[in-house]
């Protein structure tokens, strides 16, 4: 097989990606780690949390949802149950299931943490782009993430970690 070397111009693209892509997380990781003493991550979850009904969503739909492995879920679940924020309950219609479920106290710890953390995404990416370089963000990384992901939702659920096809939703 011959390896296919990137253009001059793909090499700069690439690199200035890696590069904007370290130092935005590393801005809004010590951002939230100053204000509210968590990583990203945390936030992420407690923010797709705080976007379902009830506040609740099954561990593997949460996975799907940040993208990470259950495993790595189910530790940073398990710290943010320490501090409050999330508690996890069984699901009756499936006794494998687990959901999450954010609590009183983490959806006030994510309102009061909201404020700066959307400051910080705007001063650090928005306010250097123009409304159609906005749109054109979003268009290439959603082509990015379907390409990663594959088109279909159900297709090939094993290659890629966090999605995995859950048992439907828990009565």
């Amino acid at each position: 097989m011959t390896t296919r070397w990137l253009a001059p111009e793909e090499q700069r693209a690439w690199r200035a990606y890696i590069a904007a892509s370290h130092l935005l997380e590393d801005a809004i990781d010590r951002q939230l780690q100053q204000e509210a003493g968590m990583p990203h991550l945390y936030y992420s979850i407690l923010a797709n949390l705080s976007e379902a009904p009830d506040r609740r969503l099954r561990m593997t739909d949460l996975a799907e949802r940040t993208k990470i492995t259950r495993s790595r879920l189910t530790y940073a679940v398990t710290r943010l149950e320490k501090d409050g924020a999330v508690r996890r309950e069984g699901c009756p219609s499936d006794k494998r299931g687990s959901i999450a479920v954010l609590t009183d106290d983490g959806m006030a710890l994510l309102e009061r943490t909201a404020p700066g953390h959307v400051e910080t995404v705007r001063a650090t990416l928005f306010d250097h782009l123009t409304p159609e370089q906005v749109g054109q963000l979003e268009e290439i990384f959603a082509g990015v993430a379907r390409g990663l992901q594959g088109d279909d939702p159900q297709a090939a659920p094993d290659d890629v970690p966090w999605r995995r096809r859950s048992s439907g939703p828990c009565a």
